[in-house]
Order: structure tokens, then sequence, then C-alpha cells
């Protein structure tokens, strides 16, 4: 439907689509890692370490050639490349003309040998391995958050949840080493992910190395230490050994797969964080001028944990984009990857940027209100405690079935009361009344001190930390030390 505003400068930057991750939610870092000028001065670089490569191993290429690329390799005329690409169909040779035109001496030898896919996938690569370096560090960053939370409430007492109802007692640090748990898992997954990255490197139309065996006047052992060298030059140890015209898109699965288990667990945590701002009990910041509701001025709304789910969901969604384009890809190739790779790729990076950026914003500032704690768990633990009863009744010589019997029976009385007159539990206000529960009536207060019910849930903290946690800790020292300051968001 066309806009019905006559007077609009269609032209004006508001009237173009801005993708949200570059106005709202991802990083700077991460949104240059996937921008025309990181993507296209890298193919340069590409282009520079060929020729390198190509001269180190007896090919007629000039220092002064590789020094007039090296001079250009940022200087990229956008609109130039633009307008041959509009004449050509063609983005790399659009990229190549323009770049020839600046380096008039190396003209002749830029892109020699090689195909699109040269500079396509192997810049692919580099920039998702700068990708998991981005987000590694800040992952560590929102664990070590997270692990001061742990340690600080690490021994109070909270009710456990299972199939959602009220189970034994854990407590608040505790929980949070659940989070922490699969986060590390996370980066384990991320960093094998990133050093299970090879380089395509220069291996032809085809993966074949023809063009190269040509150059090299059917010098196979060149052609292979080309193909090493290139990878070198780019910083990669391994190149695929064998590949189609590109690397296989399988690499993609694998890649979008470790990002997805990061959505999951993100996911997970903000649900958990989302049940517990309804219950009171757990709150993520909210500033001093933050609105919850147009509507409700007294809502405070988890929005940042709202936030995290909903993109979160986008990125675990982009998975099933990844293994249906491996699946297309008949023979050597077909070109059915490229337009959907251009999205999926950099939107499950920024997408893993934009939930661990306001997830570390979130591990920044959560607010526990041990009250609100005490008061639920008081509502639960006079059921809980009904074995403990039992178990000091025995032990004052009384009988455990009439015993049993005995509490089963109040416990219904208690129960009615809450469910069906809506007043809170005085299950032990009955067990105080009951003449059989005399012996053991000044153990009360110590047999419903809900610390006694959370097992070794505090050492347990303690344990996963040293073992688990800060061996992790001290390997991202460095890079910790630079995340320390307060994230901001965007908004």
């Amino acid at each position: 439907m066309a806009s019905s505003g006559k007077n609009i400068e269609l032209n004006n930057e508001y009237c173009n689509y801005r993708s949200p991750f570059s106005t709202r939610y991802a990083s700077k870092e991460m949104q240059y890692n996937f921008s025309d000028q990181k993507k296209f001065s890298t193919w340069r670089q590409l282009w520079i370490n060929l020729a390198k490569a190509e001269k180190e191993l007896g090919l007629q290429i000039s220092n002064e050639q590789i020094l007039e690329m090296e001079k250009n390799v940022n200087s990229i005329d956008f609109e130039a490349a633009a307008a041959e690409e509009r004449l050509t169909r063609h983005d790399v040779m659009a990229h190549v003309h323009v770049f020839a035109k600046q380096c008039p001496l190396a003209a002749p030898i830029i892109h020699l040998g090689a195909t699109s896919c040269f500079v396509g996938d192997n810049t692919d690569l580099v920039i998702m391995k700068d990708g998991f370096n981005i987000l590694l560090p800040r992952l560590a960053a929102i664990i070590k958050n997270l692990a001061q939370f742990a340690e600080q409430y690490k021994s109070l007492p909270t009710l456990g949840f299972t199939h959602l109802q009220p189970a034994q007692l854990t407590t608040v640090g505790k929980r949070a080493t659940l989070w922490i748990s699969d986060l590390l898992m996370d980066v384990r997954a991320l960093t094998r992910a990133r050093d299970d990255l090879r380089f395509r490197s220069a291996k032809g139309t085809t993966g074949t190395q023809a063009s190269f065996l040509q150059l090299f006047d059917g010098n196979s052992a060149k052609v292979k230490a080309l193909d090493k060298r290139v990878a070198q030059l780019s910083g990669f140890g391994k190149t695929y050994p064998v590949t189609g015209q590109t690397y296989s898109r399988k690499v993609d699965i694998e890649v979008v797969a470790t990002l997805a288990g990061l959505g999951a667990t993100v996911h997970k945590m903000c649900s958990d964080l989302r049940l517990l701002a309804n219950k009171k009990e757990v709150e993520e910041p909210f500033e001093k001028s933050q609105i919850g509701s147009s509507a409700m001025p007294y809502k405070r709304n988890p929005m940042r944990s709202e936030r995290c789910c909903a993109i979160a969901r986008h990125v675990m969604a982009l998975y099933s984009n990844a293994i249906n384009t491996h699946s297309t890809q008949w023979f050597e190739r077909t070109l059915d990857d490229s337009a959907n790779r251009r999205i999926t790729l950099a939107e499950a990076f920024l997408g893993a940027d934009a939930i661990l950026l306001t997830l570390l914003n979130i591990t920044q500032g959560l607010v526990v209100y041990p009250k609100v704690i005490q008061r639920h768990i008081l509502q639960e633990l006079p059921f809980m405690s009904a074995e403990n009863i039992i178990m000091a009744m025995v032990k004052k010589g009384g009988d455990r079935q009439v015993c049993h019997e005995k509490i089963r029976v109040l416990s219904q009385e208690a129960a009615a009361q809450v469910k069906q007159e809506g007043k809170d539990n005085d299950l032990i206000d009955r067990v105080q009344k009951d003449p059989y529960f005399a012996p053991i009536l000044n153990e009360l207060n110590g047999l419903l001190d809900p610390t006694t019910f959370t097992g070794r849930a505090a050492d347990q903290v303690t344990e996963f930390l040293i073992d688990e946690v800060n061996p992790l800790l001290n390997e991202y020292k460095e890079e910790l030390a630079l995340l320390s300051a307060p994230v901001t968001l965007n908004i």
C-alpha cells in the first residue's frame, strides 16, 4: 500500500528498512563484523594474501604490486562497486574491477587463479571466527556475574519447583548454578565450533584446484603449499582437505547449531527470571524512569528477559535455515545458498550478540527479595516438614504409622483452609494444639528451620564455583577486566 503522505522524502533514512539489530539490539563490534566495510576489506586482504603466497612460490608478482594493494585495502569506493555490480550482476567481479582501478600496477594479478568463493567463503570463515571471539568473552562475563550472585545467595533457602509445583527447598544460589552450568556448556560448544573452523583457501572453481595447477605448470606440491600458505596468512592453521565450489555447508550447520543452543540456554534462564519476577522473589534491573506499562503505572515488567526470550527464539529458528540449505546443495554447489546465508549467518551472530549484551546487563543488577521468598516458603514448609515431625515423634517413642495418620489428617484439614478458604497454611498450629505431639513441641522451631531442608546446596555451590567456574574465569581474566563496566542498553 502506498504512503498517503504527499511530502515524505523517500530518500530519508527513516523511510528505508533498518534492521532492529542495527538500531536497537546488537553491539557496535558485532555490527562492524558483519558490515560491508569488514566484508570487502577482507576480500581485498585475501587477494593480497593470495598474491603474497603465489609470489613466494615463484609466480611473477612484484613487491610493488603487493604494496599498492596493501595501501588500498580499506579505501573502498562503495558507490563505484554498486555501479559495477548493476552492470555485471556479479558482486565479486564488481569489486575486482574497482580494486583494479585503484591499483593499476597490481590489476593483472588481482584474483589470479581464484574463483568467487575464494573471497566469499573464506571471508565468511574469517567473520564467523571473529564473531565467536566477540561472543565468548561476553559469555564469560555473564558467568562471572552469575558466579558472584550464586556465591552471595548460596545459603538463602527458596522453594524448589518440579512440574512448576512446590518441591523440596533449594537455595537461590544453587538455582543460579543451574543457569551457569548450561552457559559453561555453551562456552565449550562455541569454543569448539570456533576452533573447528578451517579455511577453504585456494581450491578453485569446483574444488579441484585445476586453475592453480595450471598456474604452477602442473606442480602439485606448489599448489598444495599455496593452499596451506594462504590459510596461514589469513590466520588459520588448517584447511578443509576437500571442498566443492564452496566449503561444505555442513560447517554452517555446526556454527548455527551452537548459537541456537546458546539461545535455548538464555531462553530457559530468562523464562525462570520472568517467573521469579511474577512471584516478586527476584527481579531484573529496573531503572528509576522506566515505565512498565502505558496504562498500568505500577507494573515492573521484566522487559529485558522478555527481549532475550524473543531474540533467542529467532536464533533457535535460524537452525532450520542452515540445515535445509546444506541439504539442498546439489553436487559441487547450487546458488540457492547465497541469499539465505547472507541473512542466516549474520542474524545468528547478531542475535546471539544481542541476547548476551542484554543478559550481561541483567546479571549486573539482579535484585533478590528475601522476605518475599521467606513468606512463600512458610506457605509450603509445614507440609514439607511432615517427615521431620514423624521422625522426631518416633525418636520420642511414638508409633510411625499412628503419627503418619495424624499428620495426614491434619495436612488435609490445613490444605482445605488454603484452597477452599484462601487462608494461610495452619498445619503447625494444628500440630501444636494436638496433645499427641506434646513430646516434640519444644523442637518444632528447629524442625521448621528452612536451612535444614536445603541439603548440600550451599556446599554444591562452593564446589561448583571452585572446580568448574573459576578455571574458566582465569582463562578469560584479561578480557573480563575490559568488560567490567556497567552495560547500558541502546533502547
